[in-house]
């Protein structure tokens, strides 16, 4: 691996996280939504970000396709790569959080160390992990892409559900029930967490 260069330093900002929220009328944090594909993790990330937005917060959706099409578009599926894809979307929502802004990550991020590893490098209470809870058999059924019939033809050789692992959350913040509750509850239920933890006020 490169070595770091010894002339890097660390710039402290004069615009504060804390000026920032005061502006926003919020506090920022990362929502970061886990589940397999098809669980309903883009679709319920962009729900409650229209939620968030018409309370005038300032928000951003990472999603995992759109990611891989620029910053991540080196990496594959190996599970190296999906490490390292985690990592960097981490350092970016990092970087959103600094900047005052609530962060919705929609990536299967199939890998519990790996997630946990973002969780650490943010201050306590910023990460709240919110997994879209939806078993194997539903996310199958839907197949919005087409991609479990792929994988299960051979032609997706690195799959998560499939042919490689997804790790369940042990304990998240939130648990999204998109395989059994609709889409406006499960956004209500995440809506009514973020205010009682005092992130945003209803």
């Amino acid at each position: 691996m490169e070595q770091k260069s010894s002339n890097v330093v660390w710039h402290n900002a004069t615009v504060t996280r804390e000026l920032r929220e005061k502006q926003s009328n919020h506090k920022s944090a990362i929502l970061w939504f886990t589940g397999l594909s098809g669980s309903g993790k883009s679709t319920l990330a962009h729900a409650v970000e229209e939620r968030l937005y018409k309370l005038g917060c300032r928000t951003f959706v990472l999603d995992g396709d759109n990611v891989r099409h620029g910053l991540c578009s080196d990496l594959g599926f190996s599970d190296e790569d999906r490490t390292e894809n985690i990592r960097r979307i981490g350092e970016v929502a990092k970087l959103f959080t600094e900047a005052g802004v609530i962060t919705l990550t929609a990536f299967i991020s199939p890998f519990i160390a790996d997630r946990e590893q973002v969780r650490n490098r943010v201050p306590h209470g910023d990460f709240i992990e919110v997994y879209c809870e939806s078993s194997l058999a539903v996310c199958e059924g839907r197949d919005v892409k087409g991609l479990y019939k792929k994988a299960r033809s051979g032609e997706i050789p690195e799959f998560t559900g499939i042919n490689s692992p997804y790790e369940a959350p042990l304990n998240p913040e939130i648990i999204a029930k998109t395989g059994e509750k609709t889409l406006d509850e499960c956004a209500d239920d995440i809506i009514s967490v973020l205010n009682e933890r005092g992130i945003i006020a209803l």
